[in-house]
């Protein structure tokens, strides 16, 4: 591992816009009278429910088990009772089951996991399991179930635990402010994370945009024998495998995992999760969110409960100024449009963007110009016209053939793109015809 990181091949450099929120501390959301929470809140099977209308719950009871390996278990947010289960908008606009809990006004904690305060002396297997149990996935908006990311099969040997500190996706600040206020917690959390994988270190790479979150972090790291990385800014710097390559020069293959380069990624915001679960037995039922754009009225991060509707964080944030043109979960190269007030809050809700009307062109996508900006800036250096227009023709053999499956959906082609062809809309939609056909196969 060396002491300069690498810079990977292309990437971009978007306004970050951070400066509506990066200085705004974390503020803890009042309880709501009700909250909605979606049952499938991680890649994988979806977990099983286990509670019915009209049960009372406390504070972090189970609502649903796990559903498999590659599952995690959803827990309430607060005490009350089962209200409803039916469905609710889903961040990818369709209508997904959801919990109903009404609120009891006592947020009284029912029976929580147990805190483990000698987690050093604790078997590695034990706290792997309480990350499961906690119901903890990437928080940094995949989602995937961090117990599996511990879990490398027999023969694939891990040498580097990483935190992914980057938050390269502009406005959003959550990661930044969380590093700067609870880096003890970042940096025990990493430390948990490395005894499960059997490691002594950890590295935690943050980009230089934010050198007060560097600085706090440098203070506390030592503590756990936790290192602390300076990156270069550039758009997707936080993308699992530019980040594996800047800090220790390692490429993940296409079709292939950070495993197989003896890598695990896991988000801050994910290893404080951990150092709650483990320290204190607290499950996976809130998470820090950037609420901003330049409509909100006091653009802010906020700690918010899952199942909390956007309509409410909306609120707290002091409502709006103007109609915004676009409402987006997650940042402005990767966050899902919404079309829905609705929607709640999950375990991997970064970021909650409007973006106002004089941001925003009305493009209409015009013929390929073929100058190759797309190309230049291609991290995974595929060739994102060409598979355009394979995807355009429906010819989804073609595009598998040109690796679109390799492609992170990091946004950096159509931004760049001076015929605004919605590439990354292509290159999603050919993954998922791909996948239907694989699946129709077998």
């Amino acid at each position: 591992m060396s002491d300069k990181p690498r810079k990977f091949k292309g990437g971009v450099h978007p306004n970050d816009s951070k400066a509506l929120s990066a200085t705004k501390p974390i503020q803890v959301a009042p309880l709501l009278d009700k909250y909605k929470v979606i049952m499938h809140q991680n890649i994988g099977a979806p977990p099983e429910l286990l509670v019915k209308k009209g049960d009372l719950v406390k504070k972090g009871d189970l609502l649903a088990k796990a559903g498999g390996f590659v599952s995690v278990p959803l827990h309430a947010p607060t005490s009350g009772t089962v209200s409803a289960i039916d469905k609710c908008p889903g961040p990818t606009g369709i209508g997904v089951p959801a919990i109903e809990i009404t609120a009891d006004g006592e947020d009284a904690w029912g029976a929580a996991l147990e805190p483990m305060a000698d987690w050093p002396n604790r078997a590695p297997a034990d706290l792997k399991q309480r990350v499961w149990d906690a119901g903890i996935v990437g928080m940094g908006g995949a989602g995937f179930p961090a117990h599996v990311k511990l879990s490398p099969p027999e023969g694939k040997k891990i040498d580097t635990l990483i935190l992914n500190g980057a938050e390269c996706e502009p406005y959003l600040t959550a990661d930044h402010r969380l590093m700067l206020e609870q880096a003890e917690e970042v940096v025990l959390g990493a430390a948990i994370l490395a005894r499960i994988l059997g490691l002594d270190t950890a590295v935690i790479g943050v980009e230089d945009n934010k050198p007060d979150a560097i600085a706090r972090l440098k203070e506390v790291a030592g503590k756990y024998n936790v290192t602390v990385q300076g990156l270069p800014v550039n758009y997707p710097q936080g993308a699992e495998k530019q980040l594996i390559y800047a800090i220790t020069g390692r490429e993940v293959p296409v079709g292939k995992l950070p495993m197989d380069v003896h890598c695990v990624v896991q988000n801050v915001a994910s290893a404080v999760a951990v150092a709650e679960a483990v320290i204190k037995g607290w499950p996976s039922i809130e998470r820090i969110t950037t609420v901003t754009g330049k409509p909100v009225v006091n653009p802010g991060n906020w700690r918010l409960r899952i199942g909390t509707p956007i309509s409410k964080a909306l609120e707290l944030a002091g409502g709006i100024t103007m109609q915004p043109s676009k409402l987006l979960l997650g940042g402005p190269m990767m966050g899902i449009a919404q079309k829905s007030l609705d929607v709640t809050v999950m375990k991997n809700t970064s970021g909650i963007l409007l973006i106002a009307s004089d941001e925003v062109s009305l493009y209409t996508s015009e013929p390929c110009i073929r100058c190759g900006r797309c190309v230049e800036v291609c991290p995974m250096s595929i060739l994102p016209a060409t598979i355009s227009q394979a995807v355009e023709n429906k010819r989804f053999d073609w595009a598998e053939e040109l690796n679109v499956m390799a492609c992170i959906e990091c946004g950096s082609c159509s931004y760049v793109c001076p015929s605004h062809r919605p590439l990354n809309q292509h290159f999603k939609r050919g993954k998922i015809e791909i996948q239907a056909q694989l699946r129709k196969k077998k």
